[in-house]
Order: C-alpha cells, then structure tokens, then sequence
C-alpha cells in the first residue's frame, strides 16, 4: 500500500443555478489575457446540451481517455508514441476554433466617435483573432437553458440509445446544469500524451499542472484529456488548464470558483488513495465496475493501517486529520451520493457530482400529490423526465443502479427531514429503507444543506518545509509573455511574472477570516468594489448628522 493525498472537489447539482459566477470569476482571476479569450477553465453547461467545446463527449471523433486492450493493459485512446510521432507536426484529433467559439469584441468606436445622425450607430462584432467584421453563431453559454432545443439537446451525446424516452419539446425537458473544471484525475491522460512531459501532477496534493518553461505547444494533451479542459494559448504557444487554484489552496483558502459559487453547491476536500491500486482500478474489464473500482482505491483515514502507511509516505499528521474531516470522503464513501463523470474514460476523475434530484419532486408536485411523501417520492424516481439512464450515462457509464440508490437516498433524506420539520422525532424507517441510520440521514442534511463554510472546505495547509516550491515564481500557471515588461492595467498578466508568494494569500486568509476591519486598512476611498465585508470603514455608511445634512 502506497499512500497519496489527493485535493477532490465534489458538486451538488440540486444547489446550482446556473447562474454562472464560478465561471465570470474563474476567467477574471486566470483567463483575463491576451491569446485565452475564448478559454474557460470552468463552464457551466446545460443539460441534455453540447457542452463546451461542442460534443467534446463524443469520443469516436476526439479520441480523448483511456481504452481497455484485450490483454488488460490500458492505452490512449488517440495512440500511443509512433502514432504521436508521424502526427506531431500536425494533429487532426483536436477541436478547431468553431468548436468552441471565435472570441469577438465590439466596435465601439463607431459609437463613441459616430457623427450626429438620423439613424442609431451600430457598433459591429469584431473578431479578436482576425480583427474582422464577424456574425458570431456560437460561444460557451450558447445553448444555455435549452434543454429541449431540437437544434441543441438532440445532438447530446448522451442521449444516445435512450432518445426516445426523453421528450425534445422546451416546455416538457427536465433541465440541470452542470458545472465544469479540469477534474484532476488519478491517471491523467493528457499528461500521458504529452510528449514533452509538461504536465505534471503534483505529488504533494494531485493538482495537476502545466509546465509552462517545458511545453512545446504540440497540443496532444488537448487530444488526449477526454473532458477538453487543457487549452492552447495562441499567443504564447503553450497549453493551459485549470490550476485548482493552487496558491489559495496551499494556504488552505478555496478555489475562486468554490469562494464566489452562489449556490453553495462545492466541497472540497481530502482524500487518501493506495497509489498501487491506481492502475488496476482504471483497467477493470467491465465499464459498470469503474464505480466501485475507484471508490475502492480511496483509503479511509480513520484506519490506523492506513495513518502508519500516511506517516510513513511523509503526509503530515495536520492533512490526515483534515482527511478524516473532509466532506468529500463523507459524500463519496460515508454516504455515497456522489458520483464521478464520466468514468469510462478511465482516468479516475477527481471531481464528482451528486446528481439533481429536482425533476421528482417537480413531477408530484405538478400532479397535486405531496411531493415530500417517501411513498411518492420512491415511486416518481422511475418516471423522471429525463430518465436515469441518461445520468447514469454521465457518471457511471450507463449502470442505473448507483444512480438510482445515490436518487432514494437523497429522496428519503427529504422525506426524514420533513418530519423532523413538522414537529415529528424522525421516522428511522425511511432511513433505514435506504440503507441509512436515522443519524447519519441527519448530518448528510447538515452536510447538503445547512453546512458552515469551514464544514465545505477542509483544506489543510502546505508545511513550511515545503516553502521553497511555494514561493518560486508563477511558472506553473499561464502567464504571457507578451507586453514588453510592462504591467498591463487591463489584466493581460503580461510583462514580468508575478511571484506566488504564500505571504501574498496569507494576508487574504487573514483579512477573509478576521472579524474586523485590519489595523492598517487599505488607503483611499472604501467601497462596495473593494470593502472585504469586514467592519465599517468611514465614509461607507453615513451617520445620521450627515444624513440630516444631505
């Protein structure tokens, strides 16, 4: 047994919105310059839908993952080193610009510069690639919230063998959003395509990461990651992807997408896996048993086996107590509610999701029936308006039946908490009907619902040993190198590197947790743009004299 720490996310679709936050934030603190315009390492998609680049499921055509060979061993999917050889100078298995979307801006200047006329100035799309005249057909939120568009939802690739039991009319599709970012996998096969060696995945934590000095721009990671979250920067040449905002998490503050997310809907945590059980998990014969192949591989943290196997790979003695708190181990092996995307792939994913369960208690409550009776809600989970099998389709490579037990589970805890609602003690049956104790029903609730900030994210903290690798220079993260020296106030990041001090996010762990203002606030002008919450800082609110003045 080889013990790793591995940082893993986990998604409540019940909780999102769609309201798409995780995604402004996400570009404006990693995406916000020149040659990623149209690069988004977390997107919001609607389902059934495209996804962004579109169809990026359809592995037939993009050869993303892993593939199972008849001896047991695992190859990718799009070939391995010859195939990459005689294709490296050119690679057709990789989404063009109209896949994803041609960034554009507008001609503003028309409008500001316009002479007085009858008619209004039109300021026309322009492309930021070409600087041409444009008609703009798609973009990453193009088909947002039409689930039942013939023109989007019908060429959902997972809708493939059970199109028929879903209906394609907008008023009659069950709609759910689905939140993405790269999902960090224990077996990544973007880092195994790439012939550069790049990409790396951090041993300290699982974040995996490019390397921006040792990438070459030949972009087979991009064919490779099944999920096409790594990205290529035109103007740099290099890749990028997301970083699980690594500089936050080392000093134990959440990632930008999880801080901002309205809905509340991210954990993260933890988790400790047998490192030796990675590949034999990923290569199991039967795609059904990819599920329970990689929950298998997870260590629990309160076996004294695995604390001695932990102190003995060097894991802190601070990150296997965070592992025994972290809500993600609770939500994937305590109560097993959540559930990987896409495991087919075989790439272990690392970032899983608790399915919606909404379009049940939509179809009682639209059929004047209580929609938070137990009976009712068991017996509405076969007939939702998208059917389980097209999430099972998405997390566990068509087998219902996780989907189904992850669905009651997540019905009975309604059903049991109603009761408490209402004055009642808890009805244990509806617990124990799904396998559950009336308690562990109770702090599932907690968990989903009601859970304080420092419950939904158990980060534990880089050690000072390992200071040296926290305070080199932000080559790990896409930075261009365009700019001439120059800081760019618009966010370009371009012109000299910006450190990625361990100071720089301690004094934002500081401020964001402090009950008060700090000693030496910031100087100048206090308001609701850069006010951190904390305090009253003059000039903010008025007092009633002044009040009285106005």
């Amino acid at each position: 047994m080889r013990v790793m720490a591995q940082m893993a996310m986990v998604m409540n679709l019940d909780k999102c919105i769609g309201c798409h936050t995780c995604s402004v934030t996400c570009k404006q603190a990693w995406t916000n310059r020149a040659g990623t315009e149209y690069v988004w390492f977390n997107n919001v998609e609607t389902r059934p839908g495209l996804g962004y680049p579109r169809r990026y499921e359809d592995q037939d055509e993009w050869e993303g993952g892993w593939v199972r060979k008849s001896n047991g061993r695992l190859a990718l999917r799009a070939g391995g080193r010859f195939k990459k050889l005689f294709s490296i100078f050119s690679n057709p298995k990789m989404p063009s610009i109209e896949d994803y979307y041609e960034p554009w801006t507008y001609d503003y200047e028309t409008l500001v510069r316009a002479p007085a006329s009858d008619t209004f100035p039109v300021a026309r799309p322009k492309s930021l690639l070409s600087g041409e005249n444009m008609s703009i057909e798609w973009s990453a939120n193009w088909d947002d919230n039409l689930a039942g568009s013939q023109d989007h939802a019908a060429t959902d690739v997972m809708l493939k063998d059970i199109a028929e039991k879903v209906k394609l009319e907008f008023e009659q599709t069950f709609m759910f959003y689905l939140p993405r970012i790269c999902e960090h996998c224990l077996n990544p096969s973007c880092a195994a395509s790439c012939p550069s060696g790049a990409i790396y995945k951090r041993s300290e934590d699982g974040i995996v990461l490019v390397d921006q000095d040792r990438c070459r721009g030949w972009r087979m990671c991009i064919s490779g990651c099944p999920y096409k979250k790594v990205y290529f920067n035109h103007k740099t040449g290099k890749a990028e992807k997301c970083t699980f905002c690594y500089p936050r998490i080392e000093v134990g503050i959440p990632t930008v997408c999880s801080e901002t997310c309205v809905g509340r809907l991210r954990y993260i945590g933890l988790m400790l896996y047998d490192a030796d059980k990675v590949l034999e998990a990923a290569a199991v014969e039967d795609d059904h048993d990819l599920y329970e192949a990689q929950r298998s591989v997870f260590l629990d943290p309160n076996d004294p086996e695995v604390q001695r196997g932990a102190e003995a790979a060097g894991i802190p003695l601070d990150w296997v107590e965070a592992a025994k708190r972290s809500p993600v181990w609770k939500l994937i092996n305590t109560y097993k509610v959540a559930l990987p995307l896409h495991p087919e792939y075989r790439t272990m994913p690392m970032v899983w999701y608790i399915p919606p369960l909404s379009p049940v208690v939509d179809i009682i409550r639209d059929t004047g029936h209580d929609a938070e009776d137990k009976g009712n809600l068991f017996a509405a989970i076969e007939a939702l308006r998208i059917p389980i099998g097209y999430l099972a389709n998405l997390f566990t490579a068509g087998d219902v039946k996780p989907v189904d037990s992850v669905l009651r589970k997540l019905a009975a805890m309604r059903a049991y908490m109603r009761d408490i609602n209402l004055g009642g003690a808890g009805d244990d049956a509806i617990a124990e009907a799904v396998g559950m104790s009336g308690s562990d029903m109770y702090e599932m609730f907690r968990l989903l619902a009601i859970a304080k900030y420092d419950e939904r994210y158990v980060i534990p903290t880089a050690h000072a040993e390992q200071a040296h690798a926290l305070e080199e220079l932000a080559t790990d993260c896409p930075v261009s190198e365009y700019g001439g020296g120059q800081q760019d106030m618009f966010g370009e990041g371009s012109g000299t590197p910006t450190p990625v001090a361990v100071e720089n996010f301690r004094m934002l762990q500081d401020r964001q947790t402090a009950d008060d203002m700090p000693a030496n606030p910031m100087k100048g002008r206090v308001n609701l743009l850069n006010w951190d919450g904390k305090g009253r800082p003059g000039g903010l609110f008025p007092t009633k004299g002044e009040e009285e003045e106005r």
